[in-house]
């Protein structure tokens, strides 16, 4: 365990001003390592460690691959890479994707949890969707510490209510009160006791090896819980359910993880991308047949030529057909369901 405290930080959407907030208030002597994960676009740069470096006294660089963690630095994840924590290095992997993202926040968090235990504090910034839940509830299982920026406040409100419903959280703040409760338990510092369940740290441990780029399936991920009938949108891989809690995940055999409202997003895209995919074989099958029927037409075979063109007619129909279920698809997630339902209330 290292001798000073580690605490983790996971955002996404409207997290930046947050970040900020943190890092201007955090005093020069502060004498824990910070880690952020923010969802990167893998095909672009990160500034952030820049844009970060310049709102506070603390020295702000990408993660590198066995890097010593010290006290009074922050490290952030860099694009379409994990970062990890493992007996008081950085590790920087391109294992697979969780809930869609690489950095994932809950890979770091859970990696955090499993090497720290109670030496750690997870904090969860404004995001949609919610990566960081399943992290935040591996901390707080293995004693960690646990914090949330108020839904109320923060930009796009889904990582923090999704936190609040699926997790016992110590603490809920506002942004520009983040830096005065880490000091404070920093000052406060105590050694917290966990009895941590010996079947979810195995599971934790196997689950870290995966980020890592270790073989999922040669570490048992089948194990994990039940066989579902989904299969995974990224890899055709079958799906096992997870239990955390009241919290429902799944991974598949390859190592994609989600959780239920990421995998429901995911879902109900491939239905318009596959739907998008019948449409053109259909048209290029009505093209198919118009060309041959014109050459059957040119050849004076009158009769086959109309026969061709009729079949042609048939399949654009249904290609039209099809496009109507293109635009009327919904791409849903839990925040729109629930917006959707506020909606309908009188």
């Amino acid at each position: 365990m290292l001798p000073h405290p580690l605490i983790v930080v996971g955002a996404s959407a409207g997290g930046t001003q947050p970040l900020l907030d943190l890092v201007a208030q955090l005093p020069a002597d502060f004498e824990a390592a910070v880690c952020i994960v923010t969802h990167i676009p893998a095909y672009t740069p990160s500034h952030l460690p820049a844009i970060l470096g310049r709102a506070g006294p603390l020295p702000v660089s990408h993660a590198q691959h066995h890097e010593p963690i010290r006290p009074g630095r922050i490290y952030c994840a860099p694009p379409d890479h994990h970062v990890l924590v493992e007996d008081g290095h950085l590790l920087v992997a391109k294992g697979p994707k969780e809930n869609r993202v690489r950095p994932s926040i809950d890979v770091l968090f859970r990696s955090a949890a499993y090497s720290e235990g109670p030496n750690v504090t997870g904090v969860i910034l404004s995001g949609l969707l919610d990566d960081g839940t399943s992290g935040l509830w591996t901390i707080k299982h293995f004693g960690g510490v646990t914090i949330v920026q108020d839904p109320q406040e923060a930009e796009y409100s889904s990582m923090p209510q999704s936190v609040l419903a699926q997790v016992n959280i110590d603490h809920t703040v506002q942004s520009r009160d983040l830096a005065a409760l880490l000091l404070r338990l920093g000052a406060e510092r105590q050694q917290r006791q966990a009895e941590v369940d010996e079947a979810v740290r195995e599971r934790v441990k196997i689950e870290v090896r995966i980020a890592r780029s270790e073989n999922a399936f040669r570490q048992g991920v089948m194990n994990f819980g039940k066989v579902t009938p989904q299969t995974c949108p990224e890899c055709g891989g079958v799906l096992v359910q997870i239990k955390e809690g009241g919290f429902t995940r799944y991974r598949c055999h390859t190592g994609h993880a989600y959780t239920g409202d990421t995998l429901l997003v995911s879902v109900t895209e491939h239905v318009e991308e596959t739907l998008w995919r019948t449409m053109r074989t259909l048209e290029e099958a009505a093209m198919l047949l118009e060309n041959t029927g014109q050459e059957f037409g040119a050849a004076g075979q009158e009769r086959l030529a109309a026969e061709y063109q009729r079949k042609a007619k048939e399949i654009e129909s249904r290609a039209h057909l099809i496009f109507g279920s293109v635009v009327e698809n919904e791409r849903l997630s839990q925040e729109q369901i629930r917006h959707d339902t506020q909606r309908q209330e009188p």
